[in-house]
């Protein structure tokens, strides 16, 4: 069964890129990148992270009221595609994990910088 569900998570995530590129016409949505995909047991609910360039509050915020507006639009037409009895509801959530990553870096860059001085004196 598990195998199934990452086979479904798979197929939401190409789809749904296809969709965003091709279909969804906001302007809103055209930074947005669809990073992973999880769906429950019983395929009922698909979250759906995404990641922005930005770091702007504001646009964050509109992002995310953008993808609640198309969020009709793309289930039917994941619905079109996708091999499953029942198109999942999906949900939408912000992936950090760029955001964390650069995060990561920039500290190790700094105690990098702090060994060399400490070295170099």
């Amino acid at each position: 069964m598990k195998h199934r569900i990452g086979r479904v998570e798979g197929e939401i995530l190409r789809e749904l890129t296809k969709i965003l590129r091709k279909d969804i016409r906001d302007p809103r949505l055209s930074d947005v990148t669809i990073t992973a995909v999880e769906c429950t047991n019983d395929l009922s609910y698909a979250t759906i992270y995404y990641s922005l360039l930005s770091e702007d509050p504001e646009k964050e915020q509109e992002v995310s009221e953008a993808l609640d507006k198309a969020k009709g639009m793309m289930r039917h037409l994941l619905g079109q595609v996708l091999t499953v009895y029942k198109v999942p509801e999906l949900i939408f959530k912000r992936d950090n994990s760029v955001k964390y990553g650069s995060k990561i870096d920039r500290l190790i860059a700094e105690v990098r910088k702090q060994d060399a001085e400490r070295n170099g004196k």
